[in-house]
């Protein structure tokens, strides 16, 4: 027996089985140097056979050698230790009046004791190993079992695939053993403990114990027997463990195959020769390879004892296992007698492939695979942590079919048949062991620096990989989760890589230390991990974790992709993570609705902080995976030539052709399909790129459309995770026919309108419309078609969302929360109205009194009942935070409850997550547009939205079309329902419906839950803004809505005007060939006014006045005040102490970019405080104090005492000009001087950080000129 072997014997046992109760004082449970007690060694999963027949079909359930123990238990659950029945273990114990429970499962789930959801903080006093004597529930489980005929002779063993989290185990009242490690399977030899006839089995569970340190995983924290438990037999002389490995040669072609093992003998003297043989057949059953073992290796046993064996054969170019291509062949082991009769027959699936590290690359058959993964929680909704094989093939299913190739199974080993159906169908693997211990944090106190526990971690680990090393889709171990950094960890690192050379190791806590083979970091901002792309080329970055998934989320999904994609030594992510970890539960109004943390009562806990999944508890996609389906595609087609029908498609699949999709073409005109192609087969090469031309034939361009060709593919045959047509990619394009405008409307065809006044309000009538607008709000307030309302609230601004997960975590309804009553309190300013017979304008000036902001909406009726609604927001002073939509919202009444839109679709999409949809013709009820997070809040949102309908079921409603793009939604409840809610059981229909008509609302972020904002593009500073659209009343008999919305009315939209950080003014048109005319003195702009050409400088600030004009149309008049800034744009650092390459450049502090920023080094050198940097103004300046807005969506190196310095040359500096403490915060801190002073060169020196920590970081540094 080698060292390895001998060690790996020990370890696993735990202590030695000569004296099992004496071991050591006090409880097992609070002990970490005892995990096991009579344990056999962990080996591969197996099950012996009865023949050769019957081991290559495999079916664990079906060998004669094999009794499922699952069923109705009896059960008895105590709160504490001390309560539970002692003797119940015993023969003639009587159980007849305890309850039953169903084996497998956890017993909160069958309702006994309570389910707690925490995520760092253990569910008890951390203070290990000790566990509360008062809090520690017990279940005692009793039942019976006859051994089966056919197994006299032979050892009988007990294996429990799951515990949670300790137990003991007595048959027929003797005790057997003890176990803890709840996540891998465990085995007790209970040969001498059987009898003839019925056996008793008795087994007590421990809630809590010592090893439950290291099971601090972020889900529910549940009890019980919850896997499946099973009697097996082998015989005498047994196959105890076997590896099966295969190295490809350099070409990745051939294979040298190997079988190592081990032949154990469990009977009472030496054995008689023995045979070990080893097929390996093909997918069709036919044998491949056969090699026999020479006899004299396994004669002679000693009784107790094992004999290693090894085979080795070449195989010719077998078929390869790849995620993509899962190839399988099975392996069958035979031990035959000295006579040649069978003794034991046992297989497994095996593939051909190849794991390596080279170039700083992970290399999958030689090729660098992209990971684009999830991590999976073992969950199921009504049954908690015991998941059944139909569950486990829906998520492979779903995962596969929404283009996902690889899992991390967070944060424990999984069922053994979960390795088993990814074999099958195909997923990497990153194979996790059950080590977390959180709640201990990384410092001195971290379990991994502990040598006592170091047992501990190396049993976990080991169990891991014993148990399941014969499976191919694993590509890398991984040590643990969140447990800190230490010795420990690295003893597991060399245990493996001494072990398994066929794999390689990871571990998130490593970093970059040694002992981890794959750079593999949890939520890494994208320029975190460009930044290691463009240092480091020894191994990958794989994220571990990623793409927080918390309810409305995932977005800038594509970004990561983008940067990913772009560097060898970026590889992909796990995304975190796959399924909502809620649990089924119904209201006392028998309403069903996911539960989560507190819901039970259950204290400490997290509340909804389970729920971060790209599915829904009950595996309903959430609206992300879209996204990440999209994202995630292998096909890529790539515009040449899109007016020409040419295209490139690019193959990003590894290891298959594109040849098994089938792919079509259709070309849409406003969303109808006008010109179709297809299917066809179209073979590109693995890693290859192919140009295809379409035709799209004879096209017809109609005045107004917008023509989009969108390219699919599709499988062309069933697979196993999919039917035949499934969609695999697509991509969409814009069409760039040459289509002429639309003639605008003649005004004088057009219905008369009438116009009424009083003090109030003002009414203007039209042929079957009327429109109201308040004088005193300066809103609508009534809007009808004959005798049908049609709005029951009126039209108002709207700046607010219910906050998202990620809002909560980033903590914006606090620091945003000034823009969510900003609509309300309106202050009609300036109110005018203009008339003539077939047009009205009607314009209202007004202040928004929660923020000093000014509001302006040009309505403009015409008699064809549409109402043009201008609109122009003007923030009221500077500081003022960023604003979570700039919009507008009304309430219909709740008749109105249908929905159509033109736009992306159909499922929700947001600023930063709208890859995954295609434009086109989308429509539902407004409750299909509510999804239903387990926690409610923003749903519904619609992106790039030309037009928009909400009727009733008569088809009669109201309909608006942007000028621009809008983003609009539609709900039968209040945004305060969404924002207050709990559950979804908290949502009823309020019989009304809520539109949304919008410019923009902020993205929904994603980087991570806890304090990420959305990415700078994504936001909405507080600026200058304007937008348009229009109302009107719609029913069928009008016409097609495509032909109401493309009618172009006599009117041109105003112009949008906005200043940049250096201090240069720009006007937008929104129509093209519109001339924009412009006043900067206060005036109103004419036709003779100033012609706007190009940008101009107002870096002192002033109002500026524009108005577009267009076939003499001349559009309402925007306007814009800008505050006196300093435009940095040719601002130089010129030095700083230090910084960390990539994120932490210098040059950030003055990009104008909030979200980037200047950081000091970190990742090597971990220079201390005091820190400064330096900066050319390029020229004198007056000054009358300094700004400093911190690292944005993290606190790290957000600066506490400073000292700030003026220079004219940069050298000479003297006393600080000012000097003090920022207090803490995210927010813009100004510091204003005693007196002005000037200078050309500024410095800010950081002498300490806010939670005292040796670096520092600054988003934006500027100065406040003197006026």
């Amino acid at each position: 027996m080698n060292i390895l072997r001998l060690f790996l014997l020990i370890i696993v046992c735990g202590v030695s089985t000569g004296s099992v109760w004496a071991a050591e004082a006090g409880n097992d449970w609070e002990n970490q140097k005892i995990f096991a007690i009579n344990r056999e060694p962990s080996h591969c999963t197996l099950m012996p056979f009865g023949s050769f027949e019957a081991a290559v079909e495999g079916q664990m359930s079906e060998s004669q050698y094999y009794k499922s123990l699952n069923g109705m238990w009896k059960f008895n659950w105590v709160k504490k230790p001390a309560d539970r029945p002692a003797d119940f273990y015993k023969a003639g114990y009587d159980v007849s009046g305890w309850d039953e429970i169903a084996v497998p499962s956890n017993w909160e789930m069958e309702g006994y004791g309570t389910p707690i959801y925490t995520n760092v903080t253990y569910p008890f006093p951390a203070n290990p190993p000790e566990i509360p004597h008062d809090n520690n529930p017990v279940g005692s489980y009793k039942t019976t079992f006859t051994v089966p005929d056919g197994w006299d002779g032979r050892e009988v063993l007990i294996n429990f695939d799951g515990v949670e989290s300790a137990f003991y185990i007595w048959v027929n009242g003797r005790k057997v053993g003890y176990h803890q490690g709840s996540r891998t399977p465990v085995e007790f030899d209970i040969t001498k403990y059987v009898k003839d006839g019925k056996n008793d089995l008795a087994v007590e569970v421990y809630r809590w114990c010592d090893g439950s340190y290291l099971e601090d995983q972020d889900f529910w924290r549940l009890s019980g027997i919850f896997r499946d438990v099973y009697l097996f037999s082998t015989p005498k002389v047994h196959v105890r463990d076997f590896f099966v490995q295969a190295d490809l040669d350099d070409d990745y072609e051939d294979a040298e195959f190997k079988v190592t093992g081990v032949v154990r003998n469990y009977g009472s003297r030496t054995s008689d020769d023995y045979e070990v043989a080893v097929s390996l057949l093909d997918a069709d059953g036919e044998e491949v390879e056969s090699k026999v073992l020479d006899s004299e290796k396994v004669s002679r046993i000693a009784a107790g004892k094992e004999v290693d064996f090894e085979l080795e054969a070449d195989v010719d170019d077998p078929a390869k296992w790849t995620a993509e291509t899962p190839n399988l062949y099975t392996v069958v082991i035979t031990l035959n007698d000295e006579s040649g009769n069978l003794v034991e027959a046992m297989s497994c699936k095996f593939g051909f492939r190849d794991i390596e590290l080279k170039n700083g690359q992970l290399l999958v058959n030689g090729k660098a695979v992209y990971f684009k993964g999830v991590n999976r929680h073992e969950h199921d909704p009504d049954t908690g942590h015991y998941v059944s094989r139909e569950s486990m093939i829906e998520d492979i299913k779903l995962m596969k079919q929404n283009n996902i190739n690889a899992v991390r199974t967070c944060h424990y080993p999984d069922a053994p048949l979960w390795y088993e159906l990814c074999d099958e169908y195909g997923l990497y693997l990153v194979a996790e062991a059950n080590v977390e211990s959180h709640g201990m944090g990384y410092g001195a106190r971290s379990l991994a620096k502990d040598p006592s526990w170091k047992e501990a971690h190396l049993d976990r680990n080991i169990r891991n990989v014993e148990t399941h090393k014969n499976h191919p889709s694993i590509i890398t171990w991984s040590l643990g989760n969140e447990a800190g950094s230490g010795v420990n960890f690295q003893a597991c690192t060399e245990w493996i890589h001494e072990r398994d050379k066929t794999r390689l190791v990871q571990y998130e806590g490593a970093r970059l230390a040694a002992y981890t083979d794959i750079y593999c970091p949890m939520y890494s901002r994208i320029q975190g991990i460009e930044n290691y792309a463009q240092r480091y080329d020894d191994r990958p970055l794989i994220l571990c974790e990623y793409a927080h998934a918390m309810g409305n989320s995932v977005g800038n999904f594509q970004d990561y992709w983008d940067v990913i994609e772009k560097y060898d030594r970026l590889q992909g992510g796990y995304i975190w993570d796959w399924v909502d970890q809620g649990l089924r539960k119904t209201s006392p109004d028998g309403e069903e609705f996911w539960a989560y943390g507190g819901d039970y009562g259950d204290k400490p806990n997290d509340d909804n902080f389970c729920c971060n999944g790209l599915v829904a508890p009950d595996r309903t996609p959430n609206p992300s995976l879209h996204e990440v389906k999209k994202v995630y595609q292998n096909i890529k087609v790539h515009p040449v030539d899109v007016l020409e029908g040419r295209f490139e498609v690019e193959n990003k699949y590894m290891f298959v052709n594109t040849d098994f999709c089938e792919a079509d073409w259709q070309l849409t005109e406003n969303g109808k399909v006008i010109a179709s192609g297809g299917p066809g087969t179209l073979s590109v090469e693995p890693g290859e790129k192919e140009e295809i031309e379409i035709s799209y034939g004879k096209v017809s361009v109609k005045p107004g459309a917008e023509y989009f060709v969108k390219i699919s593919f599709r499988l062309g045959k069933a697979k196993a995770w999919a039917d035949k047509g499934h969609v695999l990619a697509w991509d969409q394009y814009a069409v760039p026919f040459d289509v002429p405008q639309v003639e605008f409307m003649d005004k004088a065809l057009m219905s008369d309108l009438s116009v009424a006044q009083s003090n109030d309000v003002v009414v203007i009538g039209g042929e079957d419309f009327e429109v109201t607008i308040s004088k005193t709000s300066g809103l609508i307030e009534a809007f009808s078609f004959g005798d049908v309302e049609l709005i029951q609230e009126p039209l108002r601004p709207n700046f607010w969302r219910a906050p998202t997960d990620n809002d909560k975590g980033n903590r914006m309804p606090q620091r945003q929360g000034i823009w969510k009553e900003a609509g309300k309190d309106l202050k009609v300013t300036d109110f005018f109205v203009e008339a003539d017979d077939k047009m009205v304008t009607v314009r209202a000036n007004i202040e928004l009194t929660e923020t000093a902001s000014k509001w302006q909406t040009v309505y403009t009726v015409f008699g064809s009942g549409d109402v043009i609604v201008d609109n122009q927001f003007m923030p009221g002073r500077s500081g003022l935070p960023n604003m979570p939509r700039m919009g507008m919202q009304m309430v219909m009444p709740g008749e109105f409850d249908n929905m159509k839109w033109f736009g992306k679709g159909p499922q929700e999409t947001y600023w930063d997550r709208q890859t995954g949809a295609a434009v086109g013709v989308y429509d539902g009820t407004v409750w299909d547009n509510v999804y239903k997070y387990v926690e409610p809040q923003e749903t519904g949102n619609k992106t790039g939205v030309r037009w928009i309908t909400i009727t009733n079921d008569k088809g009669i409603g109201l309909m608006a079309v942007g000028m621009d793009e809008l983003y609009a939604s539609a709900w039968p409840l209040t945004m305060q329902d969404l924002e207050q809610a709990r559950h979804t059981d908290d949502l009823v229909d309020r019989g009304i419906t809520t539109v949304n008509l919008d410019w923009r609302q902020m993205g929904v972020g994603g980087d991570n839950s806890w304090g990420a904002r959305p990415h700078a593009q994504y936001t909405l500073p507080a600026k200058p803004y304007s937008y348009s659209f229009r109302v009107r009343p719609y029913w069928p008999g009008m016409g097609s809505e495509d032909d109401i919305a493309r009618a172009r009315l006599p009117y041109v939209s105003s112009v949008k005007i906005s200043r940049g950080n250096d201090g240069m003014v720009r006007i937008e048109s929104p129509a093209e060939d519109a001339r924009v005319v412009y006043t900067t003195d206060g005036s109103m702009p004419e036709r003779g006014s100033r012609v706007y050409s190009r940008p101009f400088d107002m870096a002192k600030g002033g109002t500026v006045k524009a108005a577009a004009i267009l076939e003499g149309i001349t559009s309402s008049v925007s306007e814009a005040s800008f505050s006196r800034i300093v435009p940095r744009g040719r601002w130089e650092v010129v030095s700083v102490d230090s910084y960390e390459k990539g994120e932490g450049e210098p040059k950030h502090a003055i990009d104008g970019d909030r979200n980037t920023f200047w950081h000091t080094e970190w990742s090597d050198d971990k220079p201390g405080q005091p820190h400064e940097i330096v900066v050319d103004m390029k020229e004198r300046m007056d000054m009358r104090g300094f700004t400093y807005l911190p690292r944005q969506g993290n606190t790290n190196g957000h600066i506490r005492e400073y000292e700030f310095y003026v220079s004219d040359d940069g050298k000479s500096w003297g006393d600080p000009i000012a000097k003090g403490r920022f207090g803490k915060g995210s927010g813009r801190k100004e510091v204003k001087f005693d007196d002005a002073v000037s200078g050309r060169f500024i410095k800010l020196v950081s002498l300490s950080e806010q939670s005292g920590s040796y670096y520092t970081s600054l988003a934006e540094l500027s100065v406040m000129p003197d006026e």
